[in-house]
């Protein structure tokens, strides 16, 4: 296992807040157009002015992630997306088949996180504990290079309160919380100034039998979805793509005053778009695409698809995964202790193992969570699963 006392963490919230849009899939065609939309935003056109204050000054997004999984289409984007090019797409539906499209009432704050030094398993508890044990929801996001935890605005300073309880400090030249040691010997309580119904637990054993009480309580039951089988891959990074821009001047757009205005087709792989495109127009049975600012694309793939992306795709493309998806359209979204309650049982009944600890990520979605863990794995961890949320 890797050693904790060399691990570093830095943890800063990304710029704006984000809605989640919860789509069922059998309505994903009628959405397809607005989630190409805010896949390809187009930097410069005035119509989308009120959209792009959710874009960085070179037309990035801060964050946003699209998944389409076995359970449903979710969304993660700026609050502007939301409500400019969301809203009115469920306006249009008949009034009966636009309340089973959601779009939460909370706006969300994203954490970006970067561990070095951490294995996965440990990445996930770690992060995920601390936050439940103060009572704040979350929704946590792995992608191939970070980690992305989605907190309720509201509760931004019980998340700093909970850094801060945890030995971070807040360096200014990183504008970043940073921890210069493994998290988990140190916990500080913390209470937010709007205090959670039911009293937060005391210890991560009372939060997983209280999460898995919750999950038997709501009928919630583990499956693997047969035939399924994922790779984590990444887009190449820009410094490694061909500059297109020392090309002659056909390529790109002229202003007609004898400037050419850049667009944001210039900073990214448009193979990757292609091919991102081709496969979103399938209606996968699962892809989740995340865009994060800083980064490059990170995607969680079906591997049926492996090869539409040719060689635009850097990663263990050879990597089997399978997910083992949660239905948590039962309960509310200010449910806590979900994801931690769960990784934390499964990487203490599968003996700590190193293997599994280096392998768990986890994806969360608007209505569902997905523990990911190697084939074999994840069979292990059904079979541990299922009695602990069979009702007897």
């Amino acid at each position: 296992m890797c050693d904790t006392t060399q691990a570093r963490t830095s943890t800063r919230f990304l710029d704006g807040t984000f809605r989640l849009i919860h789509i069922p899939l059998h309505l994903y065609p009628t959405f397809l157009q607005p989630i190409l939309q805010v896949l390809l935003p187009q930097g410069g056109d005035d119509s989308l002015a009120h959209e792009a204050e959710g874009l960085s000054i070179d037309n990035k997004h801060g964050f946003l992630n699209i998944s389409i999984t076995p359970v449903e289409c979710s969304v993660v984007c700026h609050t502007n997306w939301a409500k400019n090019v969301f809203e009115p797409v469920i306006k249009r539906l008949p009034s009966q088949t636009a309340k089973t499209v959601t779009i939460s009432k909370d706006r969300y704050l994203i954490l970006s996180v970067i561990s070095a030094g951490m294995d996965a398993g440990s990445r996930v508890m770690d992060l995920t504990s601390p936050l439940a044990l103060a009572g704040v929801p979350i929704f946590f996001i792995t992608t191939y290079y970070s980690d992305f935890i989605l907190v309720p605005s509201k509760d931004r300073q019980t998340v700093v309160q909970v850094l801060l309880a945890r030995n971070f400090e807040f360096d200014k030249d990183e504008s970043a919380y940073v921890s210069p040691s493994a998290l988990s010997h140190v916990r500080g309580k913390s209470q937010s100034s709007e205090p959670p119904s039911t009293p937060p637990p005391s210890n991560v054993a009372e939060l997983q039998a209280r999460t898995f009480d919750l999950l038997k309580k709501r009928n919630v039951v583990p499956y693997i979805s047969p035939y399924l089988s994922l790779v984590q891959c990444s887009g190449r990074d820009p410094s490694q793509l061909v500059d297109y821009g020392r090309r002659p001047t056909l390529s790109r757009h002229s202003s007609g005053n004898g400037h050419h205005r850049r667009s944001w087709l210039d900073n990214v792989d448009t193979k990757l778009y292609t091919s991102l495109i081709s496969v979103l127009a399938k209606q996968p049975r699962f892809l989740s695409i995340t865009l994060a600012q800083e980064d490059p694309p990170s995607l969680l793939l079906d591997r049926e698809y492996l090869g539409v992306f040719g060689d635009s795709l850097v990663g263990d493309t050879e990597g089997d995964l399978v997910p083992i998806f949660l239905d948590l359209d039962n309960l509310p979204l200010e449910a806590t202790g979900i994801v931690s309650g769960v990784a934390g049982r499964l990487i203490s009944d599968m003996g700590m193992d190193e293997t599994v600890s280096s392998e768990l990520s986890y994806l969360s979605t608007a209505r569902a969570g997905a523990v990911i863990l190697s084939s074999k794995q994840s069979r292990k961890a059904l079979e541990i699963l299922k009695p602990l949320l069979s009702k007897e």
